[in-house]
């Protein structure tokens, strides 16, 4: 009956070697699998440089245009052009000399700027873009800008953890993106 009772209290025992041995790996890799995340967290995708003045591709409608990197601007803000809103949807045309296209999308929210001039409420419209090699989808501004040199003014809610500005250079990284057909 003893010897009975041990080989199955042994058998017990390697049943539950096999167990902590099965917990053990599975802590390990999910412990690997947190550094890893934390690695990652640590070592954020590498800044790109820009230089003052870069030129940036319109997506989906492939218009490329020079954008003006302004560290001042909170927010980003591109030229519209006979700008009409109605039922909470943005129309408006770009310049003739990037295209003339004209635009249609959702106002995703409204901002007031205070600028030398005035206080301006504006549309605010979700687009996306590609400066250097990152494809940015962001909150841009509508204005008329008609009286400026750029189009679009590229702001510190783009250029915040994705690049560094060199205010010496120009045209420093040309637009990029991977499924985007070079010029």
């Amino acid at each position: 009956m003893i010897g009975v009772l041990k080989r199955k209290n042994l058998g017990f025992s390697r049943n539950l070697h096999v167990l902590f041995r099965s917990v053990g790996l599975t802590l390990l890799a999910v412990t690997t699998v947190f550094t890893l995340m934390a690695a990652k967290a640590a070592h954020p995708q590498e800044k790109i440089t820009i230089g003052e003045v870069e030129e940036v591709i319109l997506l989906p409608w492939q218009v490329r245009m020079p954008a003006r990197i302004d560290t001042g601007a909170s927010q980003s803000s591109i030229d519209a052009q006979d700008l009409k809103i109605e039922d909470n949807m943005a129309e408006f045309r770009l310049r003739k000399r990037h295209g003339g296209l004209r635009l249609r999308l959702p106002v995703i929210e409204w901002q007031d700027v205070l600028s030398s001039e005035a206080r301006d409420r504006r549309p605010v419209v979700e687009m996306e873009f590609c400066l250097g090699p990152r494809r940015i989808r962001t909150k841009v501004s509508l204005n008329d800008r008609s009286m400026v040199k750029y189009p679009l003014i590229i702001g510190r809610d783009v250029l915040r953890n994705n690049f560094v500005v060199d205010c010496t250079q120009s045209n420093c990284s040309p637009p990029q993106c991977p499924e985007i057909p070079s010029k």
